[in-house]
């Protein structure tokens, strides 16, 4: 943890006399730090801290100006910590409340309609008893072939819908949505997008810790590497997207749109 820290204050030191390049490297420290609560009175504690420490050691050189210097830039670097945890955490948070939700759904499969034909309900008068048993014999004869009938094609009906059921059974999981959308949307035979949807998993449910996202990314980049073939990786986005969009119906939102696109991007 010493040299991880003594890194960072480092490189933020040796990019100070370049703006682009202190930016950068501010905004990638920000990232590693999201798992952290950064707020201003803790902010000013640091900063004092290394500035007391400086001062200790160095005494007489270090003067007013190094000691000016050293408290603007770290507390721009603070600032830019807050400013980071503060605008992406929300969308840390929609990531991972979406992923749940696309994940963790119950099975749902499409209504099969029950079975109808239930005919034959009989009930006629009781008026004259002899011509109504005559009459009731007939009509349960007529009722129990038209009942068969009716319970033959029933069964054919409700076993030919059961099979189209099964068929076409709703996906409720990211995978099986995105093989699903891959298909309809011409994909299906990017057989790379199998190779990213392995390691998706990982890469999302790490999206708040910056060390362990970029481990992530680099197998991913490894596995990739070996693929031989056309790798459009905006296809898989506008796959992804779709098949998130039809998971999370009612929450989606631009919110959702904008916080996954940074996460791909």
């Amino acid at each position: 943890m010493a040299i991880r820290f003594m890194n960072g204050l480092n490189s933020i030191i040796f990019a100070a006399s370049n703006p682009t390049a202190l930016r950068t490297q501010v905004e990638t420290l920000g990232f590693q730090h999201l798992d952290l609560e950064v707020t201003v009175p803790r902010v000013v504690i640091f900063r004092d801290a290394i500035v007391d420490l400086f001062d200790m050691e160095m005494g007489a050189r270090f003067t007013s100006k190094a000691k000016q210097g050293f408290m603007a830039i770290l507390n721009y670097v603070g600032g830019a910590y807050i400013y980071i945890r503060r605008e992406y955490a929300d969308r840390i948070k929609i990531i991972n409340s979406s992923w749940r939700i696309a994940n963790n759904k119950a099975a749902d499969f499409m209504d099969t309609p029950e079975g109808e034909g239930e005919e034959g309900e009989g009930g006629e008068g009781e008026e004259g008893k002899e011509g109504g048993d005559a009459g009731k014999d007939a009509a349960e004869a007529a009722a129990t072939e038209v009942g068969g009938n009716a319970r033959a094609s029933g069964d054919a009906k409700a076993s030919g819908e059961a099979k189209n059921a099964n068929n076409m059974k709703v996906p409720t999981t990211f995978n099986e949505m995105f093989m699903f959308n891959g298909a309809v949307m011409g994909f299906g035979g990017s057989t790379w997008m199998n190779l990213i949807l392995d390691q998706f998993d990982a890469i999302v449910m790490n999206v708040a810790n910056s060390y362990r996202l970029q481990e992530e990314c680099d197998v991913l980049s490894l596995v990739l590497a070996k693929y031989k073939g056309t790798i459009n990786l905006s296809e898989f986005k506008a796959v992804m997207l779709a098949s998130l969009r039809s998971l999370v119906p009612k929450d989606w939102d631009s919110n959702y749109e904008v916080a996954w696109g940074w996460l791909w991007e």
